[in-house]
């Protein structure tokens, strides 16, 4: 079966076509621009990528090998409902949906167990360290995850393994088209406010979700938020808990995420928490997340308060221990976002020495939407004086070099993909 994948350089379609590639299909796609992401496919094997996404493009894909199954992401079908490549599929009578439907299929025809890891923050980390508590236990392990990590590819299929572990977007409501084996929540607030326009339809969607899976781990403070009931099959952890003392990782949040983590594999496969504890402590991290791409400068994938939060934490106590003066970069992910979050931002640099804010990284916006400057969401921090508008120019080159010359602790925090701060910073520095 040939199926081919319709924004493959996203974090969760890229993952998806290397599962399926490993599963025995044949994989092609498109994305409408070229990133670090679509490299990583084409050095995996995946070699038949076209960038741009014309109505001769496909064409040229299905005459090579007739398209039997087309599968796009959210983003694809909600900025352009009328694309060439869903006019060609549609003429030529080509199976077409997004991806969950592939994945459940995959899921089901392997007879695999989901572990599915939702939430508004602290979800890919939280995947990732499920992943390596797995892997350093030797147990066979098929996942999805939307980042890279040096200690597997993003996705991956093992023929006879039991789980498969899947970072479950709730964008599009994904996250709603799998009923789970166990189901892991990092963390609720409201995002994605163009899907779920209030905060009680994002509520809602939660605890469908938790609705639909045997087993649900979930922290105190989200299970009141949600306003869930009392049962048997919801774990309540505390945040409080002594226990997460004993991980050794870097910032509250990664502990958090580690200690949900070990409660997971701890009832999966029955192994002493005291000894999950000592693999988690081991954890090498994932891209974008507090990655070092060059001596004391690194990117972070943070984007909403809580996020931003999170990854201060982890930020500041580096440049404590290090005994550095700590400079932030902040790319906003999408303007849309900034309209509902931009009374949010007063306290989420507190601790930085300085703060460098770039254009936001724009996708998917509302073109009724005006685009907030830097200089408008800097003036609705606690203290604006902390933070200078930037470009992504020499000038700021130039900025980021003197802070690291001044042996400065750099950390960037950018959502965005291709032509991103991320991208941008890789080209110029590693």
């Amino acid at each position: 079966m040939h199926i081919f994948f319709s924004g493959i350089g996203g974090t969760a379609i890229g993952p998806l076509a290397l599962i399926a590639k490993q599963a025995g299909y044949q994989v092609s796609g498109s994305d409408k621009q070229n990133s670090t992401y679509i490299d990583y496919l084409k050095k995996k094997g995946i070699k038949d990528i076209t960038i741009g996404q014309s109505y001769e493009d496909i064409e040229n894909s299905h005459n090579k090998q007739a398209i039997d199954w087309y599968v796009y992401s959210s983003a694809v079908a909600m900025e352009n409902p009328d694309a060439d490549e869903f006019k060609f599929t549609k003429q030529m009578h080509i199976k077409s949906t997004k991806r969950d439907d592939l994945l459940n299929q995959i899921i089901n025809d392997k007879k695999l167990k989901m572990i599915a890891i939702a939430g508004t923050h602290g979800k890919t980390t939280t995947t990732a360290m499920i992943i390596w508590l797995f892997k350093s236990l030797g147990i066979p392990i098929s996942y999805s995850v939307g980042a890279k990590i040096n200690f597997g590819e993003m996705g991956q299929f093992i023929p006879g393994s039991e789980y498969f572990v899947y970072e479950a977007d709730e964008f599009d409501r994904n996250f709603l088209a799998f009923e789970p084996n166990m189901s892991v929540i990092t963390g609720v607030s409201w995002d994605h406010h163009e899907v779920f326009p209030t905060r009680d339809d994002y509520k809602g969607a939660f605890r469908e979700f938790i609705d639909s899976s045997t087993h649900t781990i979930v922290w105190g403070e989200d299970f009141d938020y949600l306003d869930l009931p009392n049962r048997d099959n919801i774990t309540v952890l505390r945040t409080n808990d002594p226990k997460i003392s004993q991980i050794k990782l870097k910032g509250l949040y990664n502990r958090l995420d580690g200690y949900l983590a070990i409660d997971c594999l701890s009832k999966i496969t029955h192994k002493p928490v005291s000894e999950l504890i000592e693999m988690i402590n081991k954890f090498p991290g994932s891209s974008r997340r507090m990655e070092e791409i060059d001596s004391n400068l690194y990117s972070d994938y943070a984007h909403t308060p809580e996020k931003i939060k999170g990854a201060m934490s982890v930020a500041k106590e580096l440049a404590e221990e290090k005994g550095k003066k700590l400079i932030i970069v902040y790319e906003p992910l999408t303007n849309r976002r900034q309209h509902f979050m931009i009374d949010e931002y007063r306290d989420c640099f507190n601790g930085a020495d300085k703060l460098y804010w770039v254009p936001s990284y724009l996708a998917r916006e509302d073109p009724k939407q005006s685009i907030l400057t830097p200089d408008e969401l800097i003036q609705h921090l606690d203290n604006p004086s902390l933070a200078q508008s930037m470009n992504l120019d020499q000038e700021l080159k130039d900025a980021i070099k003197q802070h690291l010359d001044n042996n400065d602790m750099v950390v960037c925090l950018t959502g965005g993909g291709g032509k991103s701060l991320d991208e941008w910073l890789r080209d110029n520095f590693s």
